[in-house]
């Protein structure tokens, strides 16, 4: 007989998820009671983890599994992270939101008040003419030649 090359395929036949074996079925849901939820939910809001002793003296409580229990905890701390990253993430887009009205605000205030005359400014008039200009002004068109910008 010939040895067997540490080489050689093996060749399947048929469909190539054939030869595999059956997924395994999936065990169907567990549903708890209203009154172990609300237990459940109860401990959590007091504890977002517990020990082996507490989970299962709290399984047994309910009239649950260890693992059932491991898992609802599990579960519902998933859910949380993901409901105070939200909170938190709107608290930030309100934060934004009224650092941006104030700044409008200041904005508007800053152009409402009068500039203080600077003394340097008040004896050269280059400067003087440079201070009063305000080009956000609704008076002024701003004009484009050649890529200088001129005050009309």
């Amino acid at each position: 007989t010939a040895a067997l090359s540490p080489f050689a395929v093996t060749r399947r036949i048929g469909h190539p998820y054939q030869n595999r074996t059956p997924p395994k079925r999936k065990k169907p849901r567990t549903s708890f009671s209203r009154v172990q939820i609300c237990e459940l939910e109860k401990r959590f809001h007091r504890q977002k983890y517990l020990a082996s002793a507490e989970r299962a003296a709290l399984a047994k409580a309910l009239k649950m599994t260890d693992a059932q229990v491991k898992t609802w905890f599990q579960n519902r701390r998933t859910k949380w992270r993901r409901q105070t990253a939200e909170e938190r993430e709107a608290e930030r887009q309100q934060a934004n939101r009224l650092m941006l009205h104030l700044q409008q605000e200041a904005f508007q205030k800053s152009l409402a008040q009068p500039l203080p005359q600077d003394p340097l400014c008040m004896h050269n008039s280059s400067l003087y003419a440079l201070q009063n200009l305000q080009p956000w002004a609704e008076d002024n068109k701003v004009t484009s030649v050649s890529g200088v910008a001129s005050v009309v």
